[in-house]
């Protein structure tokens, strides 16, 4: 399949074409505010959104302190009333103001480059996109502050908060749908699927597992509104919001999102060791089998298993086992495969320790840990229902899921900016981060099995009160330095540091092929690739011809 030129780049020619050279002078080749209000290049609007999702996390991050600081002490600081309101902040900011944006944004702004294009399809509605979810965050912000949201005095204000997550969510909607048409439609000639590169084949799943689950979100909201509008008959009152779309917030739905984190790692870890990726198929399917963790979003049907199971019928025990295996399990399976193809290609030779290999492998480590702690709580005798355990199991996918994104934003920081970011500087920060992400979840699983309630900050249970949640205060205030040492040094290294050259990592793909920064259409000349490291062929018919 070729790739197709968008006319929102002003480029449909080849190398030389007037029309490839006219889009510099045009509104996406503008510089300050004006430029980046009126762009369709992908690379900005990537960049717009994971640079709105990184300063979100700090904000996320400092509600969890927050809340840590109320569960630890005898009396609340954010006030009884608001508490209910202050979850609700956590749990949409963890997953759609930072999860999404900076996994969806990093890949809208390196997937066309990898995949050989000149620009992103149908650029102007992921524009649009970007900028509605932005407007739809900051009113589901707005309004749980009005006092509004799950748990809300105010009617109009949670009226408003559920049509402002559906701006928010139409936003992220509009990207995918963007991205999904890059990859299918605007490859490189010579790039079947077989040949597209791993972080763009998962940022294609966690695409689809949007386009597909999103609607499905949308449309709880909606009922949610028109119910809560007209009384609440249906649905009931703003306290019982979450238990109608909560599930868009949670496990095993979070593991789709999270599918690029581990196209992340596979990518830092075939440049680390320098050589092709063995059964490239293999990893591909298992970067399918994570993406089914969005049936436990899409079906609305409970994928656990029963108390007392051993005492059910073989039917009820199978109508149990085979939705909780299909929901929990195969995306355990899913990444355990990628992680093991990964360390097969390790093994080979001696790789080289770079901080994106550190950020990509820690932050895809983190979210299998919170598959695995999923598998748990579902298990019905557990006993975990209702208890911070989920909270726990959140935090390791979407922290871990932010550390793999700081490790692309570091790896294709050069291809945006043209500059580079020292690794010295970065594995620390990758450690840090690390350090953090288990102290802000581990405890809370902990404290779930001790029957520690969730969504609650006055509690009694049998486990020790401060130790945990002091602990977990402590993983968010690590998670949220690390964001911010991160966003400091890159700002720092990609303004005022050295030139990085077109390809500071010795790549494999094709986004290593053109100039550093890239330019405005990407590539002077289309590429015809021939395998799926097009950038290894390239050099090695160059060294041939010496």
């Amino acid at each position: 399949m070729t790739t197709i030129d968008t006319h929102a780049t002003g480029a449909v020619g080849t190398a030389g074409d007037p029309a490839a050279t006219a889009g510099t002078s045009s509104g996406l080749a503008q510089s300050g505010i004006a430029g980046w209000v009126t762009t369709v290049d992908h690379k900005r609007i990537g960049r717009m959104f994971f640079g709105v999702g990184l300063l979100a996390a700090l904000g996320a991050a400092v509600l969890g302190i927050l809340l840590g600081i109320d569960r630890a002490s005898s009396s609340s600081v954010l006030g009884a009333d608001s508490v209910p309101q202050v979850f609700a902040a956590y749990q949409v900011g963890l997953i759609f103001i930072v999860l999404l944006p900076v996994l969806l944004g990093l890949a809208v702004a390196i997937v066309p480059l990898q995949l050989g294009a000149r620009a992103l399809a149908l650029p102007r509605f992921a524009a649009a996109g970007f900028w509605a979810w932005l407007i739809g965050s900051a009113l589901v912000i707005g309004t749980i502050a009005a006092n509004g949201g799950p748990g809300g005095g105010d009617r109009r204000m949670v009226a408003g908060y559920l049509l402002a997550q559906v701006v928010l969510l139409v936003g992220l909607l509009a990207a995918a749908i963007s991205l999904v048409a890059s990859v299918l439609s605007t490859r490189a000639p010579g790039m079947n699927m077989r040949r597209v590169p791993p972080f763009s084949f998962a940022a294609l799943i966690g695409a689809l597992a949007l386009i597909l689950a999103l609607p499905v979100l949308i449309g709880a909201l909606l009922y949610s509104f028109v119910d809560y509008r007209y009384g609440g008959t249906g649905f009931g009152s703003s306290a019982d919001l979450m238990s109608h779309i909560g599930f868009g917030f949670t496990q095993p739905l979070t593991f789709a999102f999270a599918v690029p984190a581990f196209g992340i790692a596979i990518e830092a870890l075939a440049v680390a060791s320098g050589k092709r990726l063995p059964m490239r198929g293999t990893i591909f399917a298992g970067f399918g089998l994570i993406g089914l963790g969005l049936f436990g979003g899409v079906i609305q049907v409970p994928a656990s298993i029963r108390k007392n199971i051993a005492d059910a019928s073989f039917g009820t025990a199978l109508g149990d086992i085979v939705p909780y295996a299909l929901v929990n399990l195969l995306p355990i399976l899913g990444a355990l495969i990628v992680l093991g193809v990964g360390g097969m290609a390790l093994s080979k030779g001696r790789p080289r320790l770079v901080a994106p290999l550190v950020f990509g492998l820690l932050g895809a480590l983190m979210v299998f840990v919170g598959m695995l702690a999923n598998a748990v709580y579902q298990i019905g005798d557990a006993q975990l229902g209702g208890t911070v355990f989920e909270e726990g199991t959140r935090l390791f996918v979407a922290y871990g899921a932010l550390l793999a994104a700081l490790g692309g934003i570091a790896y294709w920081g050069p291809k945006l900016w043209g500059r580079t970011i020292a690794d010295m500087a970065l594995v620390p920060l990758a450690l840090l981060g690390f350090i953090g992400t288990v102290l802000a979840g581990g405890p809370l699983l902990i404290a779930g099995f001790a029957k520690q309630p969730a969504d609650a900050v006055d509690f009694d249970y049998s486990g020790p009160k401060a130790l945990w949640n002091v602990l977990s205060l402590a993983g968010h205030a690590l998670v949220a330095l690390t964001v911010l040492a991160f966003v400091g040094l890159a700002v720092k290294a990609f303004t005022k540091g050295s030139p990085a050259g077109d390809d500071p990592w010795d790549g494999q793909t094709l986004e290593w092929a053109t100039s550093s920064p890239a330019p405005l259409v990407n590539f002077a000349e289309l590429h015809t690739v021939t395998s799926p490291e097009p950038l290894l062929d390239l050099k090695h018919n160059a060294e041939r011809s010496v």
